[in-house]
């Protein structure tokens, strides 16, 4: 019984990972019917910004040796600006067209982005040494827990319950919602769609930065690809909980993010190196069983 509630903390962890990745995925889609695939990016620029500069390396995206909170400061600046970015010069001139054409773009401009960064820093993982405290174990009931878990979920929580906040009590968050009900509707009654999408981008931005302040915290390593694989997960968990509900993607990544650390806790060892594949054996029989997700929205469709 330990070991399984052990996992279940671990889960929540890493879930909470996948919560929040699926919660920028949700939030844009919800809006503009776009799955945004750079948001992996806005994970990996805003990591890579950690990199102290030297005197080779080329000033770019660089922070350096700069106090704790000004850092932070800084990296959330940087997923906030990639953000707003890829909203304004890639995104903003095609967002009438089919959710396809959005879909293929976006890819495309993951790509772009990856290869940039690719140029400036090759691809060589690095390491990180940061947040090292943070691994240290607590005692925690009858459970030794790094403190980066406990650090994750409260994070998450804190997150999670500021943006319910901002969505349910604020003049921006009810225009979001506005729109992500009935797009046209609300912009006949004056909602600006520019700030909405803008407003939107820029919280997956802030989030994407979150997301790598915390994964740089647990491995202490860089990598051009890092953001590519809790993307492509949360992706999976915005299906499971259902396209267009935010309270879906987020249910949903802590599902998946259970779901895979009890198939990584109790698979024989032989079969542990294919738990991605039982885990996306488990998304289709969710989406077979409840193919709207679990909590569907009523928005999920074309956007009016």
């Amino acid at each position: 019984m330990d070991y399984f509630l052990q996992s279940l903390i671990d889960g929540a962890s890493l879930g909470s990972i996948y919560a929040l990745v699926a919660l920028a995925i949700g939030l844009v889609f919800g809006i503009l019917r776009l799955i945004n695939f750079t948001q992996s990016d806005y994970i990996t620029y805003s990591a890579y910004a950690l990199i102290v500069p030297s005197a080779a390396a080329t000033p770019v995206l660089f922070i350096g040796n700069w106090p704790a909170a000004l850092m932070l400061v800084a990296v959330l600046s940087i997923g906030l600006l990639l953000a707003l970015a890829t909203e304004r010069f890639a995104f903003r001139s095609i967002r009438n067209v089919e959710p396809e054409i959005l879909l293929i773009s976006s890819f495309a401009v993951s790509y772009l982005l990856q290869h940039v960064l690719m140029a400036v820093y090759s691809t060589r993982p690095k390491s990180i040494p940061i947040g090292n405290w943070l691994g240290e174990p607590v005692t925690f009931m009858a459970f030794r827990v790094p403190l980066i878990q406990l650090v994750t979920l409260g994070v998450t929580g804190a997150f999670l319950t500021i943006l319910v906040l901002v969505l349910r009590f604020t003049e921006f968050g009810i225009k979001v919602r506005a729109a992500a009900e009935n797009y046209r509707m609300a912009r006949l009654l004056g909602v600006r769609a520019n700030v909405v999408i803008a407003g939107s981008f820029a919280i997956s931005g802030l989030i994407g930065a979150t997301v790598a302040l915390l994964l740089v915290a647990q491995t202490g390593s860089l990598d051009i690809f890092m953001g590519v694989m809790p993307v492509i997960i949360a992706f999976f968990a915005t299906v499971i909980g259902g396209m267009g509900s935010l309270v879906g993607a987020v249910l949903g990544g802590f599902l998946v993010g259970m779901v895979s650390q009890l198939l990584q806790a109790y698979l024989p060892g032989e079969a542990r190196e294919f738990r991605d594949a039982f885990l996306f054996a488990f998304t289709i029989l969710i989406l077979i069983v409840r193919p709207n997700g679990l909590i569907p929205s009523s928005t999920a469709g074309q956007r009016t």
